[in-house]
């Protein structure tokens, strides 16, 4: 590490679970991060700011005076912008040094294997099942760890899909691919501001102790928030052993 970034990451170097050896690990990373808006902008900032080498940011949409209300990477006037590369300012602006990769485009299931295969970590923060079932399905095949979060209306949950540990279950596991339900979104539901940064914060928390090799992952966990009393609830998990993602593994 060079003396400015001794400097900059000088509180995590403080750290018994992180140190120089865990920052040098971040700093070699490279994070997808799977849209760019509620919780994909606290979840990419954190990540930057943390010194992650390299960021991908994924998003077909652009900024609308809408999201302001919680996408913080966005700003005024940028509104119209493609979301990725309002994102990729605010990240830059953070850390100068952390290389952003702004994509704008609808992923489908074999640019999801190219992009999840050069990862170390993928955060889903999108904001429909199809796209987190199509992202659970590509980091098991590719044995890529994924930190996945969703928050509507004032409910927010987050787990961890580890691919590298048998014991442990996917995202289809406890949310069955084949299920049929309409879509809850934002725009027809709302969402409490803050429980979108709450969400992404801790996303971005597990996969940096992914990264850097610290502390114990949700891996094999749900946590759910009721962001009306502030209750955290967390519910262990197990792999389905009939399930058509991971049930063979």
């Amino acid at each position: 590490m060079t003396d400015d970034q001794l400097l900059r990451y000088s509180r995590h170097l403080m750290l018994d679970d992180i140190g120089i050896e865990g920052q040098e690990r971040l700093l070699a990373s490279h994070a997808l991060v799977i849209g760019a808006g509620g919780l994909g902008s606290p979840a990419a900032m954190f990540l930057a700011s943390a010194g992650v080498g390299r960021l991908t940011l994924v998003d077909d949409d652009t900024v609308d005076l809408t999201n302001l209300q919680r996408q913080i990477a966005h700003a005024t006037d940028r509104i119209g912008m493609a979301k990725v590369d309002s994102a990729a300012i605010a990240l830059r602006a953070i850390n100068p040094d952390v290389q952003v990769h702004a994509l704008r485009e609808r992923v489908d299931a074999e640019r999801l294997a190219e992009l999840v295969q050069e990862a170390s970590v993928v955060l889903d923060c999108s904001d429909n099942y199809a796209t987190r079932q199509a992202v659970n399905a590509a980091c098991v095949r590719h044995r890529v760890p994924l930190v996945a979060g969703a928050a509507i209306r004032m409910d927010g949950q987050v787990t961890v899909v580890d691919p590298r540990r048998p014991d442990t279950p996917c995202y289809a596991c406890l949310f069955s691919p084949h299920a049929r339900f309409e879509e809850v979104q934002c725009a027809t539901m709302g969402v409490f501001a803050p429980l979108v940064g709450i969400v992404g914060s801790v996303q971005a928390a597990e996969a940096l102790k992914l990264l850097a090799g610290a502390g114990t992952s949700l891996a094999g966990n749900l946590l759910m928030l009721d962001g009306r009393t502030m209750e955290w609830t967390r519910m262990r998990t197990a792999r389905d052993p009939d399930c058509p993602v991971c049930g063979g593994a």
